[in-house]
């Protein structure tokens, strides 16, 4: 036994852990244990500091249930969420291939299947009505001919169907596929910007800090076919004011859009388009095309 000092701590613990047979998971703790530590030194970390911390992360764990994961909200207001999806991005996108966004709290599998053009506002119609077409193509510009398209948004009061009614009704979301040339389109009514929700204990950790917590609208859209990564991104629109400061950090420019009418080749003449064309990445061998940003589970929270 000897007497620990703060540096010595530090020491002792990495020391404990170098027999961990995982080399990864070996890895990962050892660095976040040095940068865990580092930290605690560099703001000179006091007792209560400590607790009040214990206190908030207890407090956002007794806040996750079946539909809100209150852990995924913080990772994205602190802008881990997006990071990670940053560097994975780097590992394997094709240069040409559609940058990723945030999967988001809200993904649910198995969303109703529509048949090319239909709408997904099946209850939740208020809004403008628009055209969301384009083409699922490879990174060389070839087509993608099958490809499996979700969309999911929000409705006109800025809420998800899993917080606007009940967790068995879908809305605002669905599966489409595309055609033998890798064409698709629908129709959807436009989203708004909204807050992501403050009445957990993110919330009012957002609030101290001067945020305004908002997000600016946007479409949910993930891409699938054999072969290649999955596609997890979504399109925002330009006119939002929120659209340089996204609470969550997921904006990118190539992403940005705006819904016009007279758009060449739109299926409806009489509505606003969006048309966007998705550049899927070969998926790289070994690759299990994991989505950035999922609960394991598959179970998604109240966040994005």
């Amino acid at each position: 036994m000897q007497d620990l000092d703060h540096e010595g701590v530090t020491r002792e613990v990495l020391a404990q852990m170098a027999t961990t047979p995982d080399p990864r998971l070996r890895t990962v703790m050892e660095a976040a244990v040095r940068h865990l530590h580092a930290f605690a030194r560099e703001v000179e970390l006091t007792p209560e500091e400590w607790l009040a911390g214990i206190a908030f992360l207890t407090a956002v764990g007794q806040a996750c249930t079946p539909h809100r994961q209150e852990f995924i909200l913080l990772s994205d207001v602190l802008g881990l969420s997006r990071l990670v999806n940053v560097m994975h991005d780097a590992t394997g996108r094709e240069a040409a291939g559609t940058e990723t966004s945030l999967l988001g709290p809200f993904f649910r599998e198995q969303a109703p299947e529509f048949a090319p053009g239909e709408s997904i506002a099946v209850h939740a119609t208020d809004g403008q009505e628009i055209v969301i077409f384009g083409q699922i193509l490879d990174a060389a510009g070839r087509p993608v001919p099958g490809a499996e398209i979700d969309i999911w948004q929000t409705n006109a009061a800025g809420l998800y169907d899993l917080q606007a009614a009940d967790a068995s009704v879908m809305d605002l979301r669905g599966r489409f596929r595309a055609d033998a040339d890798g064409r698709f389109h629908m129709r959807t009514v436009k989203p708004v910007g909204y807050s992501i929700p403050m009445d957990g204990p993110v919330g009012p950790f957002v609030k101290r800090q001067g945020r305004h917590g908002m997000r600016p609208a946007h479409i949910h859209v993930l891409v699938a076919a054999p072969g290649y990564r999955e596609l997890v991104t979504a399109l925002y629109l330009a006119d939002d004011p929120n659209i340089g400061s996204d609470t969550v950090f997921g904006v990118s420019q190539s992403l940005v859009v705006a819904p016009a009418m007279g758009v060449p080749g739109a299926p409806r003449a009489d509505l606003p388009a969006i048309r966007y064309d998705f550049r899927l990445s070969r998926r790289a061998a070994g690759e299990t095309g994991g989505r950035v940003g999922a609960d394991p589970s598959r179970i998604m929270p109240a966040a994005e």
